[in-house]
């Protein structure tokens, strides 16, 4: 192959040094590209771990067409990022239109060339040469997005041929279904999905993490199992893969078994080895229990799963005020507003702030009861009188006037650590 012309060297040269600028602003063009893919397209707003799925994806994608210019790659000697191809596939097992996907593509790619267009013009390079580069880095654009969207489209359908095949498929549209609809024919809708809808229902939601590899859902599938039968179940649990490392369960209850199923199920969780982490709904009767222990364990997984940092292993529907938490999960920066204005400068994401208001928590939660704090805690009474002097002292004025707020920000602040605070 002859070498390139000095013009041609001239174009890529420039060309790289633009595209190397934009490297180093990768965070903060693949933030903008998610948002605005997230809030463009309904469908791919799914729970933490597929948007943290998502980001990876955008992020590897714009770092490979920036490699492709910088080092002077062809795209058809490009590998797909890694991250590209899984999320086509979770999007597969979890019945995301192929055309969300594709739509995602598009509007990512007109995003970014737009900031690479911005870059182009802010330069100083000739307008000539900047016209050039423009046109370099555009037409690598357009085979780049061709090129990685005929592969992750295949992956997405050989994904979802498998996923159908070998997911009991019928079960899990039924089930989907009757979390939807107002159908009330309980005989019927227990035939149709094999599980007794006659009882109490103890609804969860099994995770685990991304880095785990291997058949998890067969694990999640056999813990769910012993988990049932841990609590008091005598029929067999309904299980529901979402997609590889993702599950939805149903625990059938006798009337007399509901009571203290959480208690078991935590114990169980406790002891077992490898467990998944775990977001359970309360014990509920018939259809409406069936869905609404359901909603229960998926606002108590998008709590956990919310603040980035690693979960508690086991969370439940009846955990002191994470239905308050839950009414925030979905906008994680109303949430922190509240707590700013709340709290003030007790909001600081130190160790000693977090101090102060957990006391002030389990103080308040305790009917401002030293005596009952100071038990609950482990600590002297002048302890705990103390801290919660030093509390108020910090938020810089009394909480008479304003408690409720002061409570709702302080639970804001346990369930979701510093994704809240300042």
């Amino acid at each position: 192959m002859p070498d390139p012309s000095s013009d041609e060297r001239t174009i890529a040269e420039a060309a790289a040094v633009i595209v190397g600028r934009l490297t180093a602003r990768l965070d903060e063009v693949t933030r903008v590209t998610q948002e605005r893919v997230i809030s463009e397209i309904s469908e791919l707003r799914g729970d933490a771990q597929l948007l943290q799925l998502l980001r990876d994806t955008v992020a590897t994608n714009i770092d490979t067409y920036f490699s492709s210019i910088r080092h002077n790659i062809p795209i058809d000697q490009v590998e797909p990022p890694t991250p590209a191809l899984e999320y086509a596939r979770r999007l597969a097992q979890r019945d995301v239109s192929a055309n969300a996907l594709v739509r995602a593509y598009r509007l990512g790619h007109q995003l970014v060339l737009g900031v690479v267009l911005d870059e182009v013009r802010a330069s100083e390079v000739d307008p000539r040469l900047s016209l050039d580069v423009y046109e370099l880095v555009s037409a690598t654009s357009f085979d780049y997005i061709d090129w990685i969207s005929r592969r992750v489209v295949a992956t997405y359908q050989d994904e979802r041929e498998r996923w159908v095949e070998n997911r009991n498929s019928i079960r899990a549209s039924r089930v989907r279904e009757l979390l939807s609809s107002d159908d009330t024919d309980i005989d019927a809708l227990t035939t149709a999905i094999r599980y007794p809808l006659r009882r109490h229902h103890l609804a969860a939601v099994v995770w685990c993490a991304e880095t785990e590899r291997g058949d998890d859902i067969t694990a999640m599938e056999r813990f769910v199992a012993g988990l049932a039968t841990a609590v008091g179940a005598h029929e067999a649990p309904l299980f529901i893969p979402v997609d590889d490392v993702t599950g939805w369960a149903w625990i059938p209850l006798p009337a007399d078994a509901t009571a203290g199923a959480l208690s078991r199920l935590r114990d169980f969780a406790a002891g077992a080895a490898e467990a998944p982490w775990l977001a359970a709904g309360s014990p509920l009767p018939g259809i409406e229990g069936f869905r609404r222990s359901h909603q229960q364990a998926k606002d108590a997984r998008a709590v956990a799963t919310a603040a980035g940092a690693e979960p508690r292993r086991v969370i439940a529907a009846g955990d002191p005020g994470l239905a308050v938490a839950a009414l925030f999960g979905a906008n994680l920066g109303a949430a922190a507003a509240l707590v700013a204005e709340a709290l003030g400068p007790l909001a600081a994401a130190t160790e000693s702030d977090e101090r102060l208001r957990d006391t002030l928590r389990v103080f308040l939660r305790n009917g401002a009861s030293y005596t009952a704090a100071a038990d609950e805690l482990h600590l002297h009474h002048n302890s705990v009188k103390y801290r919660v002097g030093r509390a108020i002292e910090r938020r810089g004025r009394p909480i008479d006037d304003d408690r409720l707020d002061v409570e709702i920000a302080l639970l804001l602040c346990e369930w979701f650590g510093t994704a809240v605070l300042s």
